[in-house]
């Protein structure tokens, strides 16, 4: 099944199954913006759980702080964006459809990656283990002439992009290497504008008197604000880290791909501010350290790499992204970025208030340096479901749907199921409920034969089903179905906690980092 199908069938499933709804839905929705089901909360709930405890109880000198979405408009131009957060978009004028022409150029350099790897891949099956991948790439015709088309596009992109960016340049690039709408297949391309993303209002109770402010396009600024807060009254040292979870807005004009990019979204970051001169040291520590928390999740290390960025933003002087292989292909989940002393910089000359710290080790004050590490939080719940959807034929020519999600995230951890809704058999199931629910996002459920009930819990990602039949009022046990193998063992009830505790408490991801 092609990739894009699956997607289509995920975002379907999404809606079916309690994960995600689109916003306003009865009111024909709303552009952009989800809204968040019952077991979309949890699986969400719980990936935030999973950062928050990597960070806060993992790490003695990083604290956690929930900063105001509503800020002092001056916090923007200190941040650079009012004059800085803008997107080169460019519109095709038979689709009508809006682009950014950034990505659609990145997208070209992609395709020619791509054309060089099945060069490789197929010389690879041609000549089995006595093919030489470096001499090959070296030596090869076609991977020669494509290197060169990739090389010489992302030269003259790099230097379009670091040019301010040049809209004209931008522009040129994508007739000259007739770069066409998906939609329309035309090149018919209008000129390149640059448009601000933020969200602005106004605070207020007249219009003579009220203040333009924004919506908060980022969390970063309410941690750098509130830096020298934390810093005195948690008596912290250099290095340490403030981390926050929260709400952000940016008017993405070409939102797409679901929950990927949205107007309205979650992030998860942390700033660790250093001493100047150390946060290269710091950077690499930060991308080892959050390659590992992805991979800890078991999702498979080849379906993650850094792309270092060849054009940096405006407060950075390094910054690499985590990308994810999406069913869409290998896009950003997570950026780390070093930050220097642009934000508190800029912070202490505009407000006018000392943001030194002073370095009881060194004897000196100054103006810390950051490294930032900020995840979306809709981007790796959609990373987690689209690596985590299947489905199957089974040996008896049956299907099935299931989400294969790491245990310690699945929003319901364990199903009890009575076999049927009569002799003793559901009142016995309630005491299994009652016993597991203090700990453990269980479900109960006694509608339906017992195969629909154990379809209905793969299909939301649930690892284990507890069912309770006859022999478990006498013997009291009961027999408990893994949704990944599908295999059934009896277990006492006495034993269920232990035994899912082993399996879905997130401490058991903790302790791989």
């Amino acid at each position: 099944m092609a990739q894009e199908d699956v997607f289509k069938k995920l975002v379907s499933h999404c809606k079916e199954y309690g994960f995600v709804f689109p916003s306003s839905e009865i009111y024909d929705g709303l552009g952009a913006v989800y809204d968040y089901g019952q077991n979309g909360v949890e699986l969400k709930n719980n990936i935030k759980q999973y950062w928050w405890q990597s960070m806060v109880l993992l790490h003695e000198n990083i604290v956690g702080i929930d900063s105001a979405i509503f800020m002092h408009p001056t916090i923007w131009k200190a941040s650079g964006h009012v004059d800085a957060f803008n997107d080169p978009l460019i519109d095709n004028r038979d689709s009508k459809k809006r682009y950014r022409a950034d990505v659609l150029i990145e997208d070209q350099i992609a395709k020619y990656d791509d054309k060089i790897n099945k060069e490789v891949a197929k010389a690879a099956k041609k000549y089995g283990d006595a093919f030489n991948e470096e001499e090959f790439r070296s030596t090869n015709a076609r991977v020669l002439e494509h290197q060169a088309k990739r090389d010489a596009l992302h030269e003259r992109y790099t230097k379009a992009m670091n040019a301010g960016p040049d809209l004209d340049e931008l522009r040129q690039i994508i007739l000259d290497e007739e770069i066409v709408c998906p939609i329309s297949g035309t090149k018919n391309w209008t000129e390149v504008r640059q448009f601000n993303l933020m969200f602005s209002t106004e605070m207020g109770s007249t219009a003579d008197g009220a203040m333009k402010v924004y919506l908060r396009p980022e969390t970063a600024q309410g941690i750098f604000v509130n830096y020298l807060n934390v810093q005195k009254t948690g008596r912290m040292k250099i290095p340490f880290g403030i981390a926050q979870i929260g709400k952000a807005f940016r008017n993405e004009i070409v939102a797409r791909q679901f929950i990927f990019r949205m107007r309205e979204f979650e992030q998860m970051e942390m700033e660790f501010f250093v001493r100047p001169g150390t946060e290269m040291e710091w950077f690499r520590k930060w991308k080892e350290n959050r390659m590992k928390w992805h991979v800890a999740l078991g999702m498979g290390e080849d379906n993650y790499r850094f792309h270092d960025h060849e054009k940096l933003a405006h407060y950075a002087n390094a910054a690499t992204d985590i990308e994810f292989r999406f069913p869409f292909g290998f896009k950003e989940l997570e950026g780390i970025h070093s930050r220097t002393d642009f934000d508190l910089g800029n912070h202490q000359n505009l407000s006018g208030r000392k943001l030194q710290y002073f370095d009881p080790e060194t004897g000196e004050s100054y103006v810390p340096y950051c490294v930032e590490t900020s995840i979306g939080v809709d981007r790796m719940f959609l990373a987690v479901l689209s690596h985590s959807y299947r489905e199957e034929t089974l040996e008896n020519g049956e299907k099935r749907t299931v989400l294969s999600l790491p245990a310690p995230l699945a929003p319901v951890k364990a199903a009890v199921l009575p076999l049927i809704k009569k002799d003793g058999l559901p009142e016995f199931a309630q005491k299994v409920m009652d016993e597991l629910k203090y700990d453990f996002n269980c479900q109960y459920d006694e509608k339906d034969s017992i195969g629909k009930r154990y379809r209905r819990q793969d299909a939301i990602g649930t690892p284990f089903c507890i069912t309770v039949d006859h022999d478990s009022l006498s013997d009291g046990c009961v027999t408990v179905r893994d949704r990944d193998t599908m295999q059934q063992q009896r277990v006492p009830v006495a034993g269920l906690r232990a035994m899912l505790d082993g399996k879905v408490n997130l401490n058991n991801l903790l302790r791989k980092l």
